[in-house]
């Protein structure tokens, strides 16, 4: 595992998986710190290892009136606080150039969107930071293709790269993970699975992205089960009032049981 390339992560424990969980986009300070306290206080009792994540801006929106951030600078400086209050490290998408040292003067992981994996240009500058770069598989790329994105970084002089599945758009509006691409992408880098994002169902007439969070917890399972090296999901104290993703968001009173199984799973698979 590459935890130890973020020097300041909490229990890094190699027979556990690692998690990224915060919120979609960051809507303020109170939220933010109230759902890092929430997670903090959790993967701290369970032995987890936390990244907290808050995205500083949404750029791919459905319709011109979604929501979009409450200002560049304001937002990252949010995520600062957050690791500097409870001592762990945080990850942001960047979606332009000009967005990775920006964004890295503030965060541990640059996420490239699962959109913008084949942009060269920004992958090569999220890697020259010097920063984690966590890599979302585009839902239209097969696991095999991200070997592609992995030797980018490499050969920016990094070998500081995750890869995050969050599944592959097979119709108009759903996602589905093929399990078997985890351990073809454990040989290119640690794998991450996107529990929350593969259970969006976009494209929706009314241009608002739906979701099936019922079945997070089944995802988050089979994931673990799978071999993953980490899980991300978004995670919200009121996932219905959410001003970005709140269909796919788990509601934040329901981690502490899905963690603990997913503890109690992980060990049992290391058991075997």
């Amino acid at each position: 595992m590459q935890l130890d390339v973020i020097p300041q992560i909490k229990h890094t424990k190699s027979d556990n998986f690692f998690l990224l969980a915060g919120p979609c986009a960051i809507e303020g300070e109170d939220m933010a710190l109230r759902i890092a306290e929430h997670v903090v206080a959790l993967t701290d009792k369970l032995g987890i290892p936390y990244v907290f994540k808050g995205s500083f801006k949404k750029a791919n929106r459905s319709r011109i009136d979604s929501f979009t951030g409450i200002g560049d600078e304001k937002a990252l400086k949010i995520l600062r606080k957050v690791s500097e209050t409870f001592k762990v490290p945080t990850v942001t998408d960047i979606h332009e150039v000009s967005d990775a040292q920006k964004a890295a003067e503030y965060v541990d992981v640059l996420q490239i969107p699962a959109f913008l994996v084949r942009q060269t240009d920004l992958v090569v500058a999220a890697a020259k930071t010097g920063k984690v770069v966590n890599l979302k598989k585009g839902q239209f790329m097969s696991p095999e293709s991200m070997q592609h994105a992995v030797r980018k970084i490499a050969d920016s002089g990094s070998d500081k790269a995750w890869i995050t599945d969050r599944g592959t758009m097979f119709g108009y509006q759903d996602m589905v993970v093929d399990f078997r691409g985890i351990p073809t992408m454990k040989q290119y880098a640690p794998v991450v699975l996107d529990v929350t994002h593969s259970l969006q169902q976009p494209n929706q007439s009314s241009g608002v992205t739906g979701g099936r969070p019922a079945l997070i917890g089944t995802m988050a399972r089979a994931g673990i089960a799978a071999g993953v090296d980490g899980l991300f999901m978004e995670t919200h104290f009121d996932p219905a009032t959410a001003k970005s993703d709140g269909a796919n968001m788990l509601d934040l009173s329901l981690l502490e049981k899905l963690l603990t199984d997913l503890v109690a799973i992980r060990k049992t698979i290391n058991a075997l």
